[in-house]
C-alpha cells in the first residue's frame, strides 16, 4: 500500500464516498485507494474544520496536502468569492479533488501540484492537515515554503496529532519566527494558529 503522499500504482483502485457538511451543504466526496483517509473523514480534519473561524471572503486561500479535498472544498463553499488553491504531490488525490470540486460547483478551486502555484502568490489563509509522516526535515521544508507566502495579516491553521509531535512543532514554528498559538485540543489533536511576525520596530532617530 503506497503512502498517501505518493502516487499509487496504476490499476490499484478502491473507490469510496465520504460526506462533508460545509456552509449548510452536504458534500458527497469521491475517494479512492492511495489517498489519505479514503474510508472516512480523518478525525484531525474533522477537528480542524470544527474549530477554525470562517475563511476570509476574498483573497487566495491554500490547502496544503489537499487529498480528495475536504478542507479545500469547505473553504471554497464558505467563501465563493475567494480563490482556493488545493495542492498535493499525489496525482490521484489531485484528480479526485478536482472532480469533487466540479461536482460541488466550486469553480473557485484551483487544484495543482505544489510547483504549479504562481511564485508571486500571497495567501490570506492556509488551512492544512499536513503530512506529518513525511518526516521532520521534509515537513519543516514544506512549512517554510508555504508560511513564507502569508500576507502580513494572513494566518495559517494546522492540525497535528499530539503524539506525533504537535507541541514540538509549535515550538519550532515560534523559533522560526511565526508566532503560534494552540487554539484547540480535541480527540488527541492540536490545532495551531500561525501568523506572520510583525516587523521589528526601527528605533526612532534621536533629536539633535
Amino acid at each position: 500500500m503506497p503512502h498517501y503522499f505518493e502516487t499509487p500504482a496504476p490499476g490499484a483502485r478502491a473507490p469510496g464516498r465520504v460526506q462533508l457538511t460545509a456552509a449548510g451543504r452536504v458534500l458527497d466526496l469521491a475517494t479512492d485507494s492511495g489517498v489519505f483517509s479514503r474510508a472516512q473523514l480523518d478525525p484531525g480534519t474533522s477537528v480542524l474544520l470544527a474549530v477554525v473561524p470562517p475563511p476570509p471572503a476574498h483573497g487566495d486561500l491554500l490547502d496544503v496536502g489537499c487529498g480528495y479535498g475536504p478542507i479545500a472544498l469547505s473553504m471554497a463553499v464558505q467563501s465563493p468569492a475567494a480563490v482556493v488553491w488545493a495542492v498535493d504531490v499525489n496525482e490521484r488525490a489531485r484528480e479526485l479533488c478536482a472532480a469533487n470540486a466540479a461536482a460541488a460547483g466550486a469553480a473557485n478551486v484551483r487544484v495543482c501540484h505544489p510547483d504549479e502555484v504562481p511564485a508571486d502568490l500571497r495567501l490570506a489563509r492556509i488551512a492544512s492537515n499536513p503530512p506529518i509522516r513525511v518526516g521532520k526535515e521534509a515537513l519543516h521544508e514544506l512549512l517554510r515554503r508555504w508560511l513564507g507566502r502569508l500576507l502580513p495579516d494572513g494566518e495559517a491553521y494546522l492540525v497535528v496529532q499530539k503524539h506525533l509531535g504537535s507541541d514540538s512543532l509549535q515550538r519550532w514554528l515560534v523559533q522560526q519566527g511565526w508566532p503560534t498559538d494552540r487554539i484547540a485540543s480535541r480527540r488527541g489533536f492540536r490545532v495551531l494558529r500561525c501568523v506572520t511576525a510583525a516587523p521589528s520596530r526601527q528605533p526612532s532617530a534621536r533629536p539633535r
